[in-house]
């Protein structure tokens, strides 16, 4: 994890309110005015107290008609939580510019992966914006993926024919893709209809080796 995210991640605790709004999420969703009610807070202030947690990562949200119901991201708060001792680790080995270099280098392989990213949509999408070919390698499949749900917009709900329509504008084979979409945590599905889930849920190609 980079120091930036780190620090990031520990100014968002470092407000008493957003402590408590985070033990609160951990019994389930919640929508804004219902925190608001619990914190004994206005609807504005939880508003600003939840961009500064979604920066972090650690909540996300969804929306149900008119109402949006804000989710503790749990894994990314253990993740982000170990990852201070993670560095106290590395620390006991290394002296604070190798920790600073470690970061540098993290910098460096997201600017390779994101060239990486744009060879492969160059090479799988036509100047059209057609899918030539769904790729074989599950690295270049994410990376195409996730080059077509952007285009999907966040909290709108989509019937599946919607889904449909929109996959065929890049590929004819839209079940495959729609199936893809869901496995990968892209998007979710009830009851027929589909949503773009949190980025922070997404397969994502970085991940692979």
């Amino acid at each position: 994890m980079q120091l930036d995210q780190l620090v990031t991640f520990y100014k968002a605790l470092g407000d008493p309110t957003r402590v408590r709004i985070l033990a609160i999420l951990a019994n389930g969703p919640l929508h804004g005015q219902a925190l608001a009610g619990k914190l004994g807070v206005t609807p504005p202030t939880i508003t600003h107290h939840m961009a500064k947690l979604r920066e972090a990562g650690v909540v996300y949200e969804r929306r149900d008609k008119n109402t949006i119901y804000f989710y503790l991201h749990e894994a990314n708060v253990k993740r982000q939580s170990q990852a201070i001792v993670n560095v106290m680790e590395k620390a006991k080995d290394s002296t604070a510019e190798d920790i600073f270099a470690q970061d540098d280098s993290h910098i460096q392989r997201r600017h390779q992966m994101a060239a990486e990213k744009m060879q492969v949509i160059r090479s799988f999408i036509t100047p059209d914006g057609k899918l030539k070919q769904i790729p074989s390698q599950r690295k270049k499949k994410l990376i195409v993926f996730e080059y077509m749900v952007r285009g999907l917009e966040k909290g709108r709900k989509y019937k599946e024919q919607e889904i449909n329509e929109y996959i065929r504008q890049f590929h004819e084979d839209y079940a495959t893709i729609r199936r893809e979409f869901i496995m990968n945590h892209y998007m979710y599905r009830e009851e027929g209809i589909y949503e773009l889930n949190p980025e922070e849920m997404w397969a994502k190609a970085e991940d692979l080796k």
